[in-house]
Parts: C-alpha cells; sequence; structure tokens
C-alpha cells in the first residue's frame, strides 16, 4: 500500500555551511528526518520534518528495558549525479528480523522504502560527489510505552535519520582479540542490530584503545578460540590465496556488505570459504606465511585493511601490498555504489523523483 506522507520543509537549511572535503563520520545532520509511529495496530503519521529534537516520558520502555534497534544504509551519487541506493530491500529485511528478535512491532516494507526515497530525495543535495563518501542512512525503531514494567511496548517510533559522511577508517586498522569480555553467545542477540549489543561493546573497545588497539576482535562466548567478527564489522582472512570468513551462526551479525563482498569475490574466481576459524589456525598461517591479509566489511566502514592483531602474547603485523583481495572487494563495491562499474546483480536502485509537497 502507499503511504501519505505530510512533508515539513526546513525553512533554515545548514547545507551550505557543509566542507564537502572536510566531513567527519557522524555528527552532521541533514535539515530533516523521517518519523511514523505504531499506535498498537498500524504505522500511523508518517511525516517528514525538520531535524531537531524529539520529546520522551522519563517512563518511556526504551530507557528501562532497552527495546531499540536500528540499521546502518549509505546513499551514492551516480557518474550523473542520480541518487542510488544499494540493496534498501534487504536492510528492511534485516530490520525485521532484529524487531522479531526484540518482541517489537515489525515495519511495513513499503513504509520503509517509501520514506527513504521521499527522504533521501529531499536532501539528495547533501550526498558527497567523492567516492568513498556517502550519505549515511540511520533508520531505527524503539519503544514508546509509558510504562515501568518488563513487558514488550505496544507502541513503537521508527525513524530515520541521514547525515553526510567521510571514509569511517582513514587508515589501516588493529585488532586486539579479547579473552575475557563476551559480544554474543548461541541463543542471544548477537544477530540483532539491537542497541544494546554496541552498548556492551564500549568497555571492551576503550580498554583496547588503551593498549593501542583500534577495536576489539570477538571471540566465541564458550571456548574463546573462535573467531566471530570485529566490533564495527565482519571478518575475513586470505591464507595462501583463499578468502575465509566466520560462518553466520546466530552469534554474528549478518552484514549486508559481507554478504556482498563474498558473492562479488566469488564471481571474480576467488574461493570464499565460510566456515568456523579458530584463532591457533591464524596463527599458524602467520608464523608459516601463508597468512596475506586480515579485511573488514561492514556499511560505514566498507571494506577496511587489517594491519596488525594481537592475541595473547602474539602479535601479526601484516605487510599492506597493491593488488590486494581488499583493495579488489573495495575498489569492486564502490565501483558499483556509483555505477562506474556496471551493476550486474542487481543491487543498485536509483532514488525515485517524486514530487515532493
Amino acid at each position: 500500500m502507499a503511504y501519505e506522507i505530510k512533508i515539513t520543509r526546513n525553512p533554515h537549511s545548514r547545507l551550505s555551511e557543509l566542507d564537502f572535503d572536510n566531513i567527519s563520520f557522524g555528527n552532521t545532520f541533514t535539515d530533516h528526518m523521517f518519523i511514523a509511529d505504531y499506535d498498537g495496530e498500524k504505522w500511523v503519521d508518517a511525516r517528514i520534518v525538520p531535524s531537531g529534537d524529539i520529546t520522551m516520558h522519563p517512563g518511556n520502555l526504551t530507557l528501562h528495558y532497552g527495546q531499540s534497534i536500528f540499521e546502518g544504509m549509505k546513499a551514492t551519487k551516480s557518474k550523473d549525479g542520480a541518487p542510488l541506493f544499494f540493496r534498501p530491500e534487504k536492510h528492511v529485511e534485516r530490520l525485521n528480523a532484529s524487531a522479531r528478535r526484540m518482541c517489537m512491532a515489525e515495519i511495513d516494507g513499503e513504509l520503509f522504502l517509501q520514506a527513504l526515497h521521499a527522504l533521501v530525495n529531499l536532501e539528495q543535495d547533501w550526498i558527497p560527489p567523492s567516492e568513498g563518501s556517502a550519505l549515511y542512512i540511520r533508520p531505527f525503531m524503539f519503544a514508546t510505552d509509558e510504562y515501568i514494567g518488563v513487558r514488550p511496548s505496544k507502541t513503537y517510533r521508527f525513524m530515520i535519520l541521514t547525515l553526510p559522511v567521510g571514509p569511517y577508517y582513514a587508515k589501516p586498522v588493529s585488532l586486539l582479540a579479547d579473552e575475557t569480555h563476551v559480544r554474543a553467545a548461541h541463543g542471544g542477540v548477537g544477530e540483532a542490530k539491537a542497541a544494546g549489543n554496541y552498548a556492551a561493546s564500549l568497555y571492551p573497545a576503550r580498554l583496547a584503545m588503551e593498549a593501542g588497539y583500534d577495536q576489539v576482535l570477538w571471540l566465541d562466548a564458550k571456548e574463546f578460540k573462535y573467531i566471530q567478527e570485529v566490533g564495527t564489522m565482519n571478518v575475513f582472512f586470505v591464507i595462501d590465496g583463499k578468502v575465509i570468513t566466520p560462518a553466520t551462526d546466530g552469534a554474528i551479525l549478518k552484514g549486508i556488505t559481507r554478504e556482498s563482498i563474498i558473492h562479488l569475490l566469488n564471481h571474480k574466481g576467488h574461493a570464499v570459504e565460510e566456515r568456523a576459524i579458530e584463532v591457533d589456525e591464524i596463527l599458524e598461517a602467520n608464523k608459516n606465511g601463508t597468512l596475506q591479509e586480515i579485511f573488514g566489511t561492514g556499511t560505514a566502514a566498507v571494506v577496511a585493511r587489517v594491519n596488525r592483531m594481537k592475541y595473547q602474547d602474539t602479535v601479526i603485523e601484516l605487510t599492506l601490498k597493491d593488488g590486494s583481495i581488499a583493495q579488489e572487494a573495495k575498489d569492486m563495491i564502490n565501483g558499483i555504489r556509483s555505477e562506474r562499474i556496471a551493476d550486474e546483480h542487481g543491487w543498485i536502485v536509483r532514488v525515485r523523483d517524486e514530487a515532493l509537497v
């Protein structure tokens, strides 16, 4: 079904203040945001309004019991300047998978996509033109019942924010394997993009940074021997020409960039294995000289190369060479996102040029 989206334009645009050559990640918001509310039965009052504060009762269930989920997406520009989405339907699917796990209302896919098109069409001048930069899109949903008691909310709010961003990682990343803290366990909420997952990761991430590393390399919750993912992305290893990544087993986020990279590398003839990976396998490959690369993938990071990894007393130092598989993957996905490379997979969706009133 088509939704009527009411649009209230911001009379005071801040676009002229943006320096497209100097954009930090995460703190520059565009002029407008999308909001819709779930009244216990259906999604109502879909609207685009000027970006700004929202009011919240102190008894809001989200503040006390954490029903909050989100997605991360990007819009880029084609060679002719048209705004583009990358696999938007996959984000609908994943948001609703998160909603089911967190016992929340699912968003109607048509509302999600219609809101995306309307908002990004309105904000398309905020999309940075340079490859590697993008308009970051943050759809999210949270509980709105005013109630103190452990139960699911009956009402919810769905919002979309947009932010122009530069590259998430401007340099290679270093990883510290954590044998003390746990990100996710089987039967838990590791597959959901739930806000609490990220809150729980902040303290271990701080400890990693204090030790001189950029990110935590998470291990399994039972034996601390199997690799899961990195704090901000899925992880890949290249051993003797073969690409290996942990299988999504219920405790690992099903990354859309991860899935896309696997598909692209397979299409280019690279063997990709999705399976359990022990840390000892990586240490042994490094010892015998067959460990060639480590890299991460994610919507924000795209593809980030790893130059250092520490596990217990062993530090692996990697030489970042030209012609790497990581760079090939990054060039392919960025090229598709800008239509510099033909989209043979049906992933690119042009933002609909709808009349905005």
